[in-house]
C-alpha cells in the first residue's frame, strides 16, 4: 500500500518536509517512490504537483493525516469533492 506521508529535510532545528508517496512499510527517510510537494512550517509555505497527487489518489495512496491537513489548508479538496467526501468516509469507519 502506498501512503502520501512527510519526510523530513532541512538542518537541525530548521526542518523542511517533502510531501512523498512512499510505501507503506518504509522508514520516514526511506526510499520514497516520487516527491509531490514540500511543507515548510517555519515560513508556512506550501508546494503540491496536483496532478502528481491526484494520479496516486486514483491510484488508492491515502495520506496521513497531517498531509490531509496540509492538502485541506492549501485547498487542494476544494475542487476535488469527491476524495474529501471518500476520506472522511473512510475515517468514520475506521473510528
Amino acid at each position: 500500500m502506498v501512503k502520501l506521508r512527510l519526510k523530513r529535510c532541512g538542518r537541525k532545528q530548521r526542518a523542511i518536509y517533502r510531501i512523498v508517496a512512499i510505501d507503506v512499510r518504509s522508514r520516514r527517510e526511506g526510499r520514497d517512490i516520487q516527491k509531490v510537494g514540500f511543507y515548510d512550517p517555519i515560513k508556512k509555505q506550501t508546494y503540491s504537483n496536483v496532478p502528481a497527487i491526484l494520479d496516486f489518489l486514483e491510484k488508492g495512496a491515502q495520506p496521513t493525516g497531517i498531509v490531509y491537513s496540509i492538502l485541506r489548508k492549501a485547498e487542494f479538496f476544494r475542487e476535488f469533492q469527491v476524495y474529501l467526501d471518500f476520506y472522511e468516509e473512510s475515517k468514520k469507519r475506521i473510528g
